[in-house]
């Protein structure tokens, strides 16, 4: 959700055209369906399975001998259907499309193309980092004035008589010259320089260890889990590595906890008409829970006693279900 607010603040600040701005949202597809394909799953059990308790269909399947679990085949192998497909955009379509949409991004707001930078008006190339130019020419700077307000505690003014905007290897950079350096922090540094390269790129704010993990494939990602620099680095590609092989199986959890709920309400004759209530309930619990656990993951046993714990309930909600 952070991500999707990230990129439409990106849309309204810098004016994106609609064919860059429908580019965009597209690469947001596979990261939004990964969200919500589980709940998609729940609902469309909830509805048929609630309709076909409704109109009797699951009083007339028992009668005609069929067990509970023979009865929730369908919304299990819906479940599992969902699973399979939520683990493919998971594991590969959510993390290129991570890496294009980041990219497209970086080359919208920092290439040369994008950078309008107007005569004797000051321009916010992003947070904290402004530039006042007199005269413009091409990517050529006459009488540059650059404030980097982008560390807060050493903050500097830059002034110089000429200036290039420059595309390297590392990204977008403005090349000065003849100019003067005042940095204010602790205490005041000044000085002078012939030439001098400011480079442009700043990581956004939003743009934190969770959205960069995001871009890595996984394959990649598991060589990083077992060589993280630090523990931090380690519980956050941890944490991606739950989401992308574990956040599946809530298609065939909710699936099967959905269908227990209902079927053993309808077939016991208790509590029918709250039945749906109870599941949507038990639904957001689940989530919950596996939210919460996935995020207290520090190390590789941890992800796998989460990993078994999910299978372990499953289990268990298979075994509720095949229980007359």
């Amino acid at each position: 959700m952070m991500q999707i607010m990230s990129m439409m603040k990106f849309l309204l600040k810098y004016g994106i055209d609609v064919g860059s701005f429908l580019g965009m949202t597209s690469l947001m597809i596979p990261f939004i369906a990964s969200i919500i394909v589980p709940f998609v799953c729940f609902i469309a059990v909830i509805f048929t399975y609630n309709k076909m308790i409704g109109d009797n269909e699951i009083t007339v399947m028992a009668a005609s001998g069929l067990s509970p679990i023979q009865i929730a085949k369908p919304a299990l192998f819906f479940g599992t259907v969902l699973t399979i497909l939520n683990l493919i955009i998971n594991i590969w379509i959510v993390p290129y499309s991570q890496a294009k949409f980041y990219d497209t991004q970086w080359n919208l707001k920092y290439g040369l193309a994008h950078m309008k930078l107007q005569e004797s008006a000051f321009t916010e190339i992003s947070d904290g980092l402004v530039v006042y130019v007199d005269h413009v020419n091409g990517h050529d700077l006459a009488q540059v004035m650059l404030s980097d307000m982008r560390d807060e505690n050493s903050p500097s003014m830059i002034f110089a008589e000429k200036g290039k905007l420059v595309s390297t290897v590392r990204g977008l950079s403005l090349i000065m010259t003849n100019g003067a350096l005042q940095t204010s922090g602790d205490m005041m540094v000044t000085g002078t320089f012939d030439t001098f390269d400011m480079d442009l790129n700043l990581e956004d704010k939003e743009d934190n260890n969770s959205f960069r993990v995001r871009r890595i494939p996984t394959q990649d990602l598991v060589h990083v889990a077992f060589d993280a620099e630090s523990k931090k680095q380690q519980k956050t590609v941890l944490t991606e590595l739950g989401n992308r092989f574990l956040s599946p199986l809530m298609n065939l959890i909710l699936a099967a906890l959905c269908t227990m709920i209902l079927l053993r309400s309808s077939l016991l004759r208790r509590r029918a008409s709250f039945a749906p209530m109870i599941a949507v309930a038990a639904m957001a619990g689940t989530m919950g829970i596996y939210m919460s656990l996935s995020n207290m993951v520090d190390s590789l046993t941890e992800l796998g006693l989460l990993a078994v714990g999910l299978g372990m309930f499953l289990t268990l909600i298979m075994a509720i279900l095949i229980k007359k």
